[in-house]
């Protein structure tokens, strides 16, 4: 039976990876699992460090008025400063494993949250970074910074006071992420628009399909265009190969793998369609540096 990567709840991941005290419990509400924002260092304060390779349904979202923040988002270390904004799209993957001092909000939300009122999925779709082909850091002009700090300290004191009773909220959230907007900019940049869609349409069916599908052509297939095709038009927007992607993602999903189930490397394999256990784990270490084996232990001593 096909052991499925779970993708934690907001409730699931506070719970497993947070201490249960008091202070923790004051910063929430109880409807935390819609919308919550909180002061990034008093949060992380109560975290327990590393958080390996995981997904959340909800989407974060660190915004920084001092210090720096970093993770790793997909297989990418990325780090933000002073009024910049560090965005984990619901699915993406991350991890994080250290203290950092650094000043600002975290706000975790659903989808669902910024719809009805004034919010619309029409406006939420021109939200780039909320999906997992968006650009994760969003770095405004300092001239925003101002204004950002307010909206955001706004939804923050009405959460501190009201909890989503509040009707002030949502607006001033949804102002705050349309600020963040104006400032986004796409990682690839200069591209057409038929090779960014067919690029964002690739790596959407790489999530979707990476178990069963590990083929370039198999890909160009669904796209309804040539490999070589594929293959030129991936590499000219996103500087690599789409076998690298795939391989990328089957290694990210092995990670989490490893993390939250009791399978063995071999079922492991079986689990993201490679028969041959020790392909799989010669290719885990080419991207990791280190074999499935040995990813485990580590996990089990921290």
């Amino acid at each position: 039976m096909s052991k499925k990567i779970k993708t934690f709840s907001t409730y699931e991941f506070v719970d497993r990876y947070f201490e249960p005290e008091p202070p923790l419990q004051e910063m929430m509400r109880p409807d935390f699992g819609r919308f919550f924002i909180v002061d990034v260092q008093e949060l992380i304060k109560l975290s327990k460090l590393p958080v390996p390779a995981s997904r959340s349904t909800t989407h974060s979202l660190i915004y920084l008025t001092s210090g720096e923040a970093t993770m790793k988002i997909g297989f990418h270390d990325v780090c933000i400063q002073a009024n910049e904004c560090l965005v984990v799209p619901a699915g993406q993957v991350f991890s994080y494993d250290k203290y950092e001092q650094n000043q600002g909000y975290i706000a975790v939300f659903s989808s669902d949250f910024l719809i009805g009122k004034i919010g619309s999925k029409e406006l939420i779709d021109q939200f780039e970074f909320l999906t997992l082909w968006g650009n994760p850091i969003i770095r405004p002009e300092p001239s925003s910074a101002p204004f950002l700090a307010m909206l955001f300290q706004r939804v923050q004191l009405e959460y501190q006071q009201y909890g989503l009773g509040s009707s002030l909220i949502q607006p001033y959230f949804i102002a705050a992420l349309c600020e963040l907007n104006t400032a986004y900019q796409p990682l690839a940049q200069g591209k057409s628009t038929t090779s960014l869609h067919l690029t964002n349409r690739f790596k959407a069916f790489l999530h979707q399909y990476i178990r069963s599908k590990h083929l370039v052509s198999e890909y160009a297939e669904l796209l309804h265009v040539s490999p070589n095709h594929l293959n030129k038009i991936i590499r000219d927007v996103t500087n690599q190969s789409p076998s690298k992607w795939i391989d990328e993602t089957l290694v990210l999903e092995a990670k989490v793998l490893l993390f939250q189930s009791k399978l063995s490397i071999s079922e492991i394999a079986t689990e993201l369609g490679l028969l041959d256990a020790s392909y799989f784990s010669r290719l885990f270490k080419k991207y990791v540096g280190i074999s499935p084996l040995e990813f485990r232990k580590r996990i089990d001593l921290s």
